[in-house]
Protein backbone atom coordinates (compact mmCIF):
# COMPACT_ATOMS: atom_id res chain seq x y z
CA UNK A 1 0.00 0.00 0.00
CA UNK A 2 1.39 3.53 -0.68
CA UNK A 3 1.87 6.33 1.36
CA UNK A 4 -1.20 8.42 1.78
CA UNK A 5 -1.44 11.86 0.35
CA UNK A 6 -3.28 13.22 2.90
CA UNK A 7 -2.97 12.05 6.48
CA UNK A 8 -5.14 13.85 9.12
CA UNK A 9 -4.11 12.73 12.68
CA UNK A 10 -5.49 13.16 15.73
CA UNK A 11 -7.13 16.25 14.67
CA UNK A 12 -9.57 18.41 17.16
CA UNK A 13 -11.39 21.44 16.05
CA UNK A 14 -12.90 23.59 18.55
CA UNK A 15 -15.15 26.74 18.07
CA UNK A 16 -15.01 29.85 21.21
CA UNK A 17 -18.52 30.76 21.89
CA UNK A 18 -20.73 32.44 24.66
CA UNK A 19 -22.04 29.08 26.31
CA UNK A 20 -17.99 27.81 26.74
CA UNK A 21 -16.11 25.30 23.80
CA UNK A 22 -17.56 23.24 21.47
CA UNK A 23 -15.56 20.57 20.35
CA UNK A 24 -16.68 20.11 16.87
CA UNK A 25 -14.31 17.54 15.66
CA UNK A 26 -12.53 15.80 18.47
CA UNK A 27 -9.75 13.45 18.13
CA UNK A 28 -10.09 12.81 14.58
CA UNK A 29 -8.09 10.36 12.40
CA UNK A 30 -7.96 9.19 8.53
CA UNK A 31 -6.15 9.09 5.25
CA UNK A 32 -6.26 8.76 1.76
CA UNK A 33 -4.61 7.76 -0.97
CA UNK A 34 -4.00 9.18 -4.50
CA UNK A 35 -6.08 7.87 -6.81
CA UNK A 36 -8.77 6.86 -4.24
CA UNK A 37 -12.09 8.06 -2.94
CA UNK A 38 -12.99 8.32 1.05
CA UNK A 39 -16.36 9.01 2.21
CA UNK A 40 -17.48 10.37 4.51
CA UNK A 41 -20.73 10.39 6.15
CA UNK A 42 -23.08 10.99 9.33
CA UNK A 43 -25.80 13.23 9.97
CA UNK A 44 -25.63 17.19 10.48
CA UNK A 45 -23.67 18.45 13.17
CA UNK A 46 -21.29 15.65 13.41
CA UNK A 47 -18.41 17.31 12.13
CA UNK A 48 -17.91 15.89 8.63
CA UNK A 49 -17.96 19.56 6.98
CA UNK A 50 -15.60 21.14 9.57
CA UNK A 51 -12.86 18.12 9.20
CA UNK A 52 -12.79 18.96 6.00
CA UNK A 53 -12.59 22.69 6.33
CA UNK A 54 -9.89 22.81 8.97
CA UNK A 55 -7.36 20.57 6.31
CA UNK A 56 -7.38 24.37 4.16
CA UNK A 57 -7.75 26.06 7.85
CA UNK A 58 -11.27 27.78 6.57
CA UNK A 59 -12.55 27.87 9.80
CA UNK A 60 -15.13 30.49 11.28
CA UNK A 61 -13.32 33.65 13.41
CA UNK A 62 -13.98 32.07 16.30
CA UNK A 63 -12.48 28.27 15.59
CA UNK A 64 -9.23 26.60 15.78
CA UNK A 65 -7.03 23.71 15.57
CA UNK A 66 -6.44 22.74 19.36
CA UNK A 67 -4.22 19.53 18.39
CA UNK A 68 -3.37 17.32 15.72
CA UNK A 69 -1.75 17.41 12.36
CA UNK A 70 -2.70 17.62 9.06
CA UNK A 71 0.05 15.92 6.91
CA UNK A 72 -0.52 16.59 3.15
CA UNK A 73 2.53 15.66 0.82
CA UNK A 74 4.93 15.91 3.87
CA UNK A 75 3.83 19.01 5.29
CA UNK A 76 1.92 19.69 8.42
CA UNK A 77 -0.85 22.11 7.03
CA UNK A 78 -1.48 22.94 10.25
CA UNK A 79 1.66 24.75 10.50
CA UNK A 80 1.69 26.39 7.64
CA UNK A 81 1.61 30.45 7.13
CA UNK A 82 -1.62 31.88 5.26
CA UNK A 83 0.48 33.12 2.28
CA UNK A 84 1.88 29.48 1.70
CA UNK A 85 -1.79 28.53 2.15
CA UNK A 86 -2.91 30.16 -0.77
CA UNK A 87 -0.83 28.10 -3.18
CA UNK A 88 -2.43 25.10 -1.83
CA UNK A 89 -6.06 26.42 -1.63
CA UNK A 90 -7.82 25.71 -4.84
CA UNK A 91 -4.71 24.56 -6.33
CA UNK A 92 -3.23 21.61 -5.27
CA UNK A 93 -6.32 21.32 -3.23
CA UNK A 94 -10.00 22.17 -4.24
CA UNK A 95 -13.13 22.43 -2.73
CA UNK A 96 -17.28 21.86 -4.28
CA UNK A 97 -18.96 23.83 -1.50
CA UNK A 98 -22.44 22.79 -0.24
CA UNK A 99 -24.10 26.04 -0.99
CA UNK A 100 -22.92 27.70 -4.07
CA UNK A 101 -24.80 31.00 -3.44
CA UNK A 102 -22.77 32.08 -0.76
CA UNK A 103 -19.60 30.79 -2.80
CA UNK A 104 -19.52 32.53 -6.10
CA UNK A 105 -19.47 36.46 -5.68
CA UNK A 106 -23.00 38.17 -7.06
CA UNK A 107 -21.33 41.15 -8.42
CA UNK A 108 -18.97 39.20 -10.95
CA UNK A 109 -19.66 37.22 -14.34
CA UNK A 110 -19.23 33.04 -14.17
CA UNK A 111 -16.25 33.53 -16.56
CA UNK A 112 -14.38 36.55 -14.38
CA UNK A 113 -14.75 34.21 -11.56
CA UNK A 114 -13.70 30.93 -13.36
CA UNK A 115 -10.92 32.77 -14.63
CA UNK A 116 -9.05 33.54 -11.09
CA UNK A 117 -8.03 30.09 -10.82
CA UNK A 118 -6.08 30.13 -14.17
CA UNK A 119 -5.02 33.34 -13.97
CA UNK A 120 -3.58 33.15 -10.20
CA UNK A 121 -2.06 29.43 -10.25
CA UNK A 122 -1.68 28.49 -14.08
CA UNK A 123 -0.58 32.18 -15.35
CA UNK A 124 -2.31 32.29 -18.02
CA UNK A 125 -3.80 35.30 -19.84
CA UNK A 126 -7.43 37.03 -19.46
CA UNK A 127 -8.08 35.72 -22.92
CA UNK A 128 -6.66 32.34 -22.37
CA UNK A 129 -8.37 31.44 -19.20
CA UNK A 130 -11.57 32.98 -20.49
CA UNK A 131 -11.88 30.39 -23.43
CA UNK A 132 -10.82 27.81 -20.73
CA UNK A 133 -13.44 28.95 -18.65
CA UNK A 134 -15.85 28.14 -21.40
CA UNK A 135 -14.43 24.70 -21.95
CA UNK A 136 -14.80 23.63 -17.92
CA UNK A 137 -18.65 24.78 -18.18
CA UNK A 138 -19.03 22.46 -21.45
CA UNK A 139 -17.06 19.98 -19.71
CA UNK A 140 -19.58 19.72 -17.04
CA UNK A 141 -22.48 19.74 -18.97
CA UNK A 142 -23.84 23.25 -18.82
CA UNK A 143 -25.47 24.44 -22.39
CA UNK A 144 -25.14 26.91 -24.22
CA UNK A 145 -21.81 27.90 -22.16
CA UNK A 146 -20.54 31.16 -23.30
CA UNK A 147 -23.99 32.89 -22.69
CA UNK A 148 -23.55 31.14 -19.44
CA UNK A 149 -20.07 32.61 -18.58
CA UNK A 150 -21.50 36.09 -19.38
CA UNK A 151 -24.31 35.74 -17.25
CA UNK A 152 -24.40 36.67 -12.95
CA UNK A 153 -24.65 34.07 -10.60
CA UNK A 154 -28.14 35.11 -9.66
CA UNK A 155 -29.37 34.42 -13.30
CA UNK A 156 -28.39 30.87 -12.95
CA UNK A 157 -30.48 27.80 -11.31
CA UNK A 158 -29.30 26.37 -8.27
CA UNK A 159 -28.01 23.30 -10.07
CA UNK A 160 -26.30 25.58 -12.71
CA UNK A 161 -24.88 27.26 -9.47
CA UNK A 162 -23.66 23.72 -8.35
CA UNK A 163 -21.73 23.04 -11.80
CA UNK A 164 -19.71 26.22 -12.20
CA UNK A 165 -18.70 25.61 -8.82
CA UNK A 166 -17.91 21.83 -9.46
CA UNK A 167 -16.32 23.39 -12.76
CA UNK A 168 -13.98 26.05 -10.86
CA UNK A 169 -13.05 23.26 -8.02
CA UNK A 170 -11.57 20.69 -11.14
CA UNK A 171 -9.89 23.78 -13.16
CA UNK A 172 -6.33 23.22 -11.66
CA UNK A 173 -6.81 19.35 -11.98
CA UNK A 174 -6.27 19.00 -8.23
CA UNK A 175 -4.20 16.52 -6.30
CA UNK A 176 -6.90 16.25 -3.64
CA UNK A 177 -10.97 17.42 -4.53
CA UNK A 178 -13.12 18.02 -1.10
CA UNK A 179 -16.71 17.29 -2.24
CA UNK A 180 -18.97 19.00 0.15
CA UNK A 181 -22.17 17.92 -0.54
CA UNK A 182 -21.84 18.14 -4.29
CA UNK A 183 -24.61 16.98 -5.82
CA UNK A 184 -27.33 18.25 -3.41
CA UNK A 185 -29.58 20.33 -5.68
CA UNK A 186 -28.81 18.49 -8.64
CA UNK A 187 -31.75 15.87 -10.74
CA UNK A 188 -30.53 12.50 -10.79
CA UNK A 189 -29.54 12.71 -14.23
CA UNK A 190 -27.31 15.77 -13.88
CA UNK A 191 -25.75 14.06 -10.59
CA UNK A 192 -24.58 10.98 -12.75
CA UNK A 193 -23.22 13.19 -15.30
CA UNK A 194 -20.91 14.98 -12.61
CA UNK A 195 -20.21 12.06 -10.82
CA UNK A 196 -18.72 10.27 -13.87
CA UNK A 197 -17.24 13.85 -14.85
CA UNK A 198 -15.17 13.42 -11.31
CA UNK A 199 -14.34 9.79 -12.30
CA UNK A 200 -12.68 10.42 -14.99
CA UNK A 201 -10.88 13.31 -13.78
CA UNK A 202 -9.79 10.86 -11.20
CA UNK A 203 -8.54 8.21 -13.56
CA UNK A 204 -7.15 10.51 -15.48
CA UNK A 205 -4.97 13.06 -13.16
CA UNK A 206 -5.07 10.41 -10.40
CA UNK A 207 -6.96 12.65 -7.91
CA UNK A 208 -7.82 11.53 -4.61
CA UNK A 209 -11.44 12.68 -3.37
CA UNK A 210 -13.28 13.45 0.03
CA UNK A 211 -16.47 12.98 -0.56
CA UNK A 212 -19.07 14.71 2.17
CA UNK A 213 -22.31 13.61 1.90
CA UNK A 214 -26.24 12.35 3.01
CA UNK A 215 -26.14 10.04 0.41
CA UNK A 216 -25.52 6.42 1.33
CA UNK A 217 -26.52 5.30 -2.13
CA UNK A 218 -23.78 7.82 -3.93
CA UNK A 219 -20.97 6.77 -0.85
CA UNK A 220 -21.92 3.21 -2.25
CA UNK A 221 -21.34 3.77 -5.85
CA UNK A 222 -18.20 6.52 -5.28
CA UNK A 223 -15.84 5.49 -2.49
CA UNK A 224 -13.03 2.87 -1.78
CA UNK A 225 -12.97 3.75 1.72
CA UNK A 226 -15.66 5.02 4.09
CA UNK A 227 -15.46 6.99 7.69
CA UNK A 228 -18.72 7.50 9.62
CA UNK A 229 -18.72 10.26 11.58
CA UNK A 230 -20.99 11.29 14.77
CA UNK A 231 -20.45 13.93 17.36
CA UNK A 232 -17.39 15.07 16.32
CA UNK A 233 -15.83 11.76 16.56
CA UNK A 234 -15.18 8.52 13.67
CA UNK A 235 -16.98 6.06 15.20
CA UNK A 236 -16.23 3.63 12.39
CA UNK A 237 -13.70 3.33 9.56
CA UNK A 238 -13.65 0.46 6.86
CA UNK A 239 -13.25 -0.32 3.00
CA UNK A 240 -16.61 0.48 1.42
CA UNK A 241 -17.12 -3.14 0.07
CA UNK A 242 -17.01 -4.15 4.08
CA UNK A 243 -19.63 -1.10 5.20
CA UNK A 244 -22.56 -2.32 2.59
CA UNK A 245 -21.53 -5.49 2.89
CA UNK A 246 -23.40 -7.41 5.91
CA UNK A 247 -20.81 -8.01 7.42
CA UNK A 248 -20.17 -9.53 11.48
CA UNK A 249 -18.90 -6.05 13.16
CA UNK A 250 -20.22 -2.50 12.40
CA UNK A 251 -20.79 0.10 14.92
CA UNK A 252 -24.95 0.35 15.74
CA UNK A 253 -25.28 3.81 14.43
CA UNK A 254 -23.67 2.40 11.11
CA UNK A 255 -26.35 -0.11 11.26
CA UNK A 256 -28.70 2.22 12.02
CA UNK A 257 -27.81 4.12 8.90
CA UNK A 258 -27.97 1.18 6.92
CA UNK A 259 -31.35 0.27 8.02
CA UNK A 260 -32.89 3.59 7.17
CA UNK A 261 -31.92 3.00 3.44
CA UNK A 262 -35.23 2.19 1.26
CA UNK A 263 -34.40 -0.95 -0.83
CA UNK A 264 -36.30 -2.49 -3.61
CA UNK A 265 -36.00 -6.33 -2.22
CA UNK A 266 -37.14 -4.91 1.40
CA UNK A 267 -40.49 -7.00 2.57
CA UNK A 268 -40.12 -4.79 5.54
CA UNK A 269 -43.30 -2.36 5.54
CA UNK A 270 -41.34 0.38 6.53
CA UNK A 271 -38.49 1.83 7.34
CA UNK A 272 -36.46 1.57 10.94
CA UNK A 273 -34.99 4.76 11.77
CA UNK A 274 -32.57 5.64 14.18
CA UNK A 275 -34.49 7.21 17.54
CA UNK A 276 -34.10 10.50 18.93
CA UNK A 277 -31.50 13.38 18.04
CA UNK A 278 -28.18 14.49 17.63
CA UNK A 279 -26.83 15.84 21.17
CA UNK A 280 -26.20 19.29 21.48
CA UNK A 281 -22.48 19.47 21.22
CA UNK A 282 -22.15 21.46 24.71
CA UNK A 283 -24.29 18.97 26.32
CA UNK A 284 -22.90 15.77 25.25
CA UNK A 285 -22.85 11.94 27.40
CA UNK A 286 -20.33 11.04 29.50
CA UNK A 287 -19.53 7.74 27.84
CA UNK A 288 -20.79 6.60 24.71
CA UNK A 289 -21.67 9.42 22.42
CA UNK A 290 -24.44 7.36 20.61
CA UNK A 291 -25.74 5.46 24.06
CA UNK A 292 -29.19 7.94 24.75
CA UNK A 293 -30.33 6.53 21.07
CA UNK A 294 -28.56 3.09 20.69
CA UNK A 295 -31.04 0.05 21.00
CA UNK A 296 -27.99 -1.68 22.29
CA UNK A 297 -26.92 0.36 25.42
CA UNK A 298 -25.84 -0.81 28.27
CA UNK A 299 -24.65 0.76 31.62
CA UNK A 300 -21.41 0.71 30.60
CA UNK A 301 -21.75 2.44 27.44
CA UNK A 302 -23.52 5.30 29.82
CA UNK A 303 -20.32 5.28 32.61
CA UNK A 304 -17.21 5.15 30.09
CA UNK A 305 -16.78 6.05 26.24
CA UNK A 306 -15.56 3.87 23.97
CA UNK A 307 -12.22 3.82 21.88
CA UNK A 308 -11.84 3.37 18.15
CA UNK A 309 -10.18 -0.12 17.87
CA UNK A 310 -9.54 -2.74 15.04
CA UNK A 311 -12.19 -5.39 14.78
CA UNK A 312 -11.16 -6.77 11.27
CA UNK A 313 -8.71 -6.09 8.87
CA UNK A 314 -9.00 -2.42 7.72
CA UNK A 315 -11.89 -2.39 10.24
CA UNK A 316 -12.28 0.20 13.11
CA UNK A 317 -15.25 0.57 15.37
CA UNK A 318 -15.45 3.01 18.44
CA UNK A 319 -18.16 0.28 20.57
CA UNK A 320 -18.07 -2.14 23.15
CA UNK A 321 -20.25 -4.48 21.37
CA UNK A 322 -18.70 -4.57 17.66
CA UNK A 323 -20.11 -8.00 17.18
CA UNK A 324 -23.88 -8.10 15.92
CA UNK A 325 -24.40 -11.84 16.83
CA UNK A 326 -23.17 -10.56 20.09
CA UNK A 327 -25.68 -7.70 20.90
CA UNK A 328 -28.31 -9.33 19.38
CA UNK A 329 -28.47 -12.45 21.46
CA UNK A 330 -30.83 -12.57 24.44
CA UNK A 331 -27.88 -12.66 27.17
CA UNK A 332 -27.13 -8.84 25.66
CA UNK A 333 -31.08 -7.89 26.29
CA UNK A 334 -30.61 -8.67 30.01
CA UNK A 335 -28.20 -6.24 30.24
CA UNK A 336 -29.42 -3.57 27.82
CA UNK A 337 -30.77 -0.25 29.31
CA UNK A 338 -34.27 1.02 28.24
CA UNK A 339 -33.47 4.48 26.63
Amino acid sequence: MSAPLLEVKNLRTYFKTRNGTVKAVNDVSYSIERGRTLGIVGESGSGKSVSAMSILRLLDANGYIADGTVTFDGRDLATLSTQEMYHIRGNRISVIFQEPMTSLNPVFTIKKQLSEPFIIHQGMSKKEAAEKSVEMLRSVQIPNPEAVARQYPHQLSGGMRQRVMIAMALSCKPDILIADEPTTALDVTVQAQILRLMNEMQKENGTAIMFITHDLGVINEMADDVVVMYCGQVVEQAPASLIFADCEQSHPYTEGLMFSIPRLNDDRSKLDPIPGAVPHPLDLPKGCKFAPRCKYCTQKCIDEEPKLEKVADGQLVRCFYPSKSERRSPSHGEITVNN
